[in-house]
């Protein structure tokens, strides 16, 4: 058996029978360390060496959760919140459907938007969720639904619009690896090519939108009120700070390319206003680092899990082994690469970090098949962006469990994770081959 599928079995299985998922990476990647015959001395070492790599992701999402905090304190989010509410008391049952197409309208733009126009990630999702909680309660809507919704947002634009995110994610390390790996794509149009695996993601979030999750879905509001998301108090003054506070964060961040330095940049602006009063400024920051901290905890966990799959050697003899398998058949070959990318990426739990892996491989394989510039474009994107919807370890996921979660009534497998799996990574496969065969 090959490591990296026994590896991520392991983690998969564990986590879908609610063992947290820090201990699934840890135990699944000792299990492929000792398959892949590195023994359990070595699989150790380079598991350690591998959690480096993901401290300073870890710290950029716990100085963002302190900002978010600081955000939450200045009552902009629940100002939005109470405006919401107010519109659910005025209107009859009749008239919540709209309201809840309008929610999810304004949760899905700010999704997409964090992607690109301001490319914060996830930094958005324990900000603006939380207050809105007690809004979808008294909307019925389902949870799962809004995780569907979050997690597109977060994805579909880094995949097919090169700007922002999708400027590195498509420019710097898609078309930057498939030229070196010796593909000629100078010409060619990366929306083109990844139009297809897009639509694939569109028609999985109006599936969730109109049959998955259409049907309301009753939350305990006691438990939301518990969290303090109602006992906010704003002002304008509290409400203009807070908006030069995020404008001055996404400031710092694009000039410095420092998520650390931005959100401490804002957090600063929030203890000098007098928003976040001097003397509640650490608990503050702790109560926010707090919250953030099972993200950060998972990342790391993730970076080591990676760096043992790549100490075994397994991907490559994971890819090359598929390789032999495929002929002459460029669908069969287009299917198994989808398949092999999935399952990286499930396991490492980053897109971004699946392409230099695969690239080097796919790239002499496709052009060995006579595959076309913009079909290997799309093979290989679409095989690193599948699994980032659905893998417990991805950010993408992560994300939105941080926000819906604050209450302890979502699932981060059961009510993240399998849903977006089930919605996305189904039509990327089918997109995504598609796009390959008639590109």
């Amino acid at each position: 058996m090959n490591a990296v599928v026994v590896a991520v079995a392991v983690m998969l299985v564990l986590s879908l029978c609610r063992v947290h998922v820090v201990v699934a990476l840890i135990l699944g990647a000792v299990t492929g360390g000792l398959v892949g015959g590195l023994g359990l001395e070595v699989t150790l070492e380079a598991f350690q060496n591998g959690l480096g790599k993901g401290a300073n992701v870890a710290l950029s999402y716990a100085l963002l959760g302190a900002f978010a905090v600081a955000i939450a304190k200045s009552g902009l989010a629940h100002a939005l919140a109470d405006r919401a509410l107010g519109m659910i008391n005025q209107r009859s049952e009749t008239g919540h459907g709209l309201l809840k197409i309008m929610l999810l309208g304004v949760i899905l733009a700010v999704a997409l938007s964090s992607q690109n126009i301001l490319p914060i990630h996830i930094a958005f999702i324990p900000l603006l969720i939380p207050p809105l909680l007690m809004v979808m309660a008294r909307l019925n809507l389902d949870r799962r639904l809004v995780a569907c919704v979050l997690t597109f947002g977060l994805i579909t634009p880094y995949m097919f619009l090169p700007v922002g995110f999708g400027g590195i994610f498509l420019n710097d390390i898609l078309l930057a690896n498939l030229t070196e790996s010796g593909a000629d794509v100078s010409e060619v149009n990366v929306m083109q090519a990844m139009g297809l695996p897009a639509l694939g993601m569109l028609c999985g979030l109006l599936v969730a939108i109109f049959i998955s999750y259409r049907r309301p879905r009753s939350y305990d509001t006691s438990r939301i009120e518990q969290t303090g998301g109602e006992s906010v108090s704003y002002n304008p003054l509290s409400l203009v700070v807070a908006l030069l506070a995020v404008a001055a964060a996404f400031v710092v961040q694009l000039l410095l390319d420092s998520m650390i330095i931005g959100a401490l940049t804002g957090f600063v602006i929030f203890s000098v206003s007098g928003v976040v009063r001097w003397r509640e400024a650490d608990d503050v920051f702790t109560e926010g680092m707090k919250m953030m901290a099972m993200i950060g905890f998972i990342m790391i966990a993730a970076a080591g899990f990676a760096e043992v799959m790549r100490a075994t050697g397994s991907i490559e003899t994971l890819v090359a082994s598929s390789a032999d398998m495929i002929g002459n058949s460029k669908g069969l070959a287009t299917l198994l690469m989808l398949l092999v990318g999935l399952l990286i990426t499930l396991g490492i739990g980053s897109s971004f970090s699946t392409i230099p892996i695969i690239a080097a491989i796919y790239v002499p394989l496709a052009l060995q098949l006579g595959f076309s510039p913009l079909a290997i474009v799309a093979l290989v994107g679409t095989a690193a962006a599948l699994g980032d919807a659905g893998s417990p370890a991805s950010d993408s996921t992560l994300g939105p469990t941080a926000g819906l979660n604050v209450d302890g009534q979502h699932n981060h497998i059961w009510d993240t994770v399998v849903p977006t799996f089930l919605h996305y990574n189904l039509p990327l496969i089918a997109f995504g081959w598609l796009a390959v065969m008639v590109l």
